[in-house]
């Protein structure tokens, strides 16, 4: 009789047994769900922070083989399609008056747009990248600085008066790079802006539209089948001819008018004279001076709303070259 009392109590210890593993084995994992959470977690944050750190010690990487300081571009392979993003950008200079297009120019190719800029004035990272060349060119570029950016392009600003930076140093988006002048082959002060992929010259039309002080669109795909005609369309769409102009014009209305001269025209047709506010501008660079509420007054739109869209609070400082997207 004990014999299968002991047998009994036995089997239903087995049996209590098994049925409780699958349970504790469900609680184990339970409780290490969202320790797995956090350690994917750590993981992705440790690889966002190796590719930071690896395009700040060389951008775009997988487009560009080497990291030269002596040359201001060398062309290689281009992809045959390429994503390039335009967030987190800042305009080289507020200047909407451009003084000669991009492509043929007295017999040769120009490579880049001539922006009218005054002695003086503060030219800007277009994108967050490294410093690649600062140098001097007599009969070229002049004073000249070449950022390469982590989006892939290369960007150059000519005949500048002072650099601002060195080489090898890290900017972001809105960064002063130097000031704007009449320095190398030059007829007048401007600024010569060249946006170049793999050291191919592109029309910077393609990406901006200074007229308009903004990009063209959060990204844009380059493909080499098409990049001739998109271009042309990108000067037919942006361009301008000037034949004469005022500073008023050139800043948007924000500085006292002087009747100037352009140091060239342009072969496009001749576009209306852009409103001091021009409609459809979709993003606000910050001038010294300004706050998140004149900035919101002079666009009509509640400060709360601005906050909101750019992760701004009550008490965050606007630094100079910021932008400020607007809807």
């Amino acid at each position: 009789m004990n014999l299968k009392k002991t047998i009994k109590t036995l089997a239903i210890t087995a049996l209590l047994t098994t049925a409780t593993v699958p349970v504790l084995g469900q609680d184990l994992i339970a409780r290490m769900a969202p320790v797995d959470r956090k350690v994917r977690q750590l993981d992705t944050l440790a690889l966002q922070s190796t590719i930071e750190r690896e395009n700040l010690e060389s951008p775009s990487s997988d487009l560009y083989q080497d990291w030269d300081n002596r040359y201001a571009h060398k062309a290689t392979e281009l992809p045959e399609t390429y994503k390039i993003s335009l967030k987190n950008f800042c305009m080289p200079t507020p200047s909407r008056v451009i003084t000669s297009q991009f492509g043929p120019r007295w017999g040769r190719q120009h490579k880049g747009l001539d922006i009218k800029v005054y002695i003086g004035d503060t030219i800007r990272a277009a994108f967050s990248g490294k410093i690649r060349v600062v140098r001097y060119e007599a009969k070229g570029y002049g004073n000249y600085v070449v950022i390469r950016h982590n989006n892939g392009l290369e960007t150059i600003y000519g005949h500048l008066s002072k650099h601002l930076v060195r080489e090898n140093q890290t900017v972001r988006a809105g960064d002063p790079i130097g000031l704007g002048g009449n320095t190398g082959r030059s007829t007048g002060s401007h600024l010569h802006f060249e946006t170049r992929l793999c050291g191919v010259a592109l029309n910077p039309a393609l990406f901006f539209d200074f007229r308009n002080q903004d990009v063209t669109g959060d990204s844009y795909t380059f493909r080499r089948s098409t990049m001739e005609r998109e271009s042309a369309k990108a000067t037919a769409a942006r361009g301008q001819k000037v034949s004469s102009y005022t500073k008023e014009e050139v800043y948007g209305g924000k500085r006292n008018t002087l009747t100037m001269q352009p140091v060239a025209t342009t072969l496009t047709e001749a576009t209306p004279r852009p409103a001091a506010r021009p409609s459809g501008i979709k993003h606000h660079q910050v001038e010294a001076g300004e706050t998140i509420y004149s900035i919101a007054r002079k666009y009509d739109i509640t400060v709360e709303r601005l906050q909101q869209i750019n992760g701004l609070g009550s008490s965050t400082r606007l630094r100079t070259g910021q932008m400020i997207v607007l809807q």
